[in-house]
């Protein structure tokens, strides 16, 4: 496996960027008094490597470049975590978290991603539908004579929807080799264990009986993310990653925890999460 793997004091300024991304997501959260804690810290290091490590190329001052590297945030719901990173790589003021999900918010920072806002690709809400845009978007580069790659974040409660599993066909069939889908496999969806409600193993057999490029890995290990992340392409087919993580990672009362996919903590229990992240 050839991916690329970075010198200790790179990965350890990635996961101080991811420690910091983790608070600010949290405080932005907890102004709302809205918002998905839970699957917003448990995503957070895969993508701080996408945005931060030297994965995806991309211009903050020219969003719409043609020829930038695309980002989905298919479980849409983590947009605190979203917004965070836009804001840190410099699409817009970090001081504009300040509207998250208020009514008239200048940059339409909303509950689910929209497109209004600088950096964001689709809208998001309902589950199921990136993979399916994200295989759209790979083709539109072999149509258009583009040479981008495409990223996409999967839930792993939203790989229950069928719309997946047609995409992740589709996505073979036309040997979509510029697209990477990952799975923020927390194992915790809304209410429930991800396995008490469909149980998505044996996941890795599973996508490759359907034909992708398939890694697994600790989906909190910087530099196993970032190595992955950048093995070259496949020749032939579309890359999945299941990137093993925690709910509500990095904060003890959080973690695996199915009450925290969509509350905001109050001001003691803040305080007491970015204790922990300090």
């Amino acid at each position: 496996m050839e991916g690329a793997t970075k010198a200790p004091e790179e990965i350890s300024k990635l996961v101080n960027i991811a420690r910091e991304i983790r608070r600010t997501s949290l405080r932005t959260i907890h102004r709302a008094g809205s918002g998905h804690p839970g699957g917003s810290l448990s995503a957070a290091d895969i993508l701080t490597d996408l945005f931060f490590g030297g994965v995806m190329k991309y211009d903050p001052q020219n969003p719409n470049d043609p020829d930038r590297d695309r980002f989905l945030l298919s479980k849409g719901h983590a947009s605190a975590l979203y917004f965070t990173i836009l804001a840190k790589a410099g699409f817009f003021p970090e001081k504009e978290l300040e509207s998250y999900r208020k009514i008239n918010s200048p940059l339409f920072l909303s509950g689910h991603a929209h497109p209004k806002t600088p950096g964001v690709e689709i809208a998001s809400g309902s589950l199921g539908q990136g993979l399916s845009v994200a295989h759209g978007i790979a083709l539109g580069a072999r149509l258009d004579n583009r040479n981008y790659k495409v990223f996409v974040v999967l839930g792993d409660g939203e790989l229950q929807e069928g719309q997946i599993w047609e995409a992740a066909m589709s996505a073979v069939k036309f040997k979509s080799t510029n697209l990477t889908a990952i799975v923020d496999f927390n194992k915790v969806c809304q209410d429930n264990l991800t396995k008490d409600l469909k149980d998505l193993e044996p996941l890795e057999d599973k996508w490759r009986a359907f034909g992708w490029d398939t890694y697994r890995i600790d989906g909190h290990n910087m530099q196993e993310i970032h190595h992955t992340l950048k093995i070259p392409p496949h020749a032939e087919k579309p890359r999945v990653i299941i990137a093993d993580t925690i709910k509500g990672k990095g904060v003890s009362f959080m973690e695996g925890q199915p009450g925290w996919h969509g509350v905001a903590p109050s001001d003691e229990e803040l305080a007491k999460a970015l204790k922990e992240l300090e």
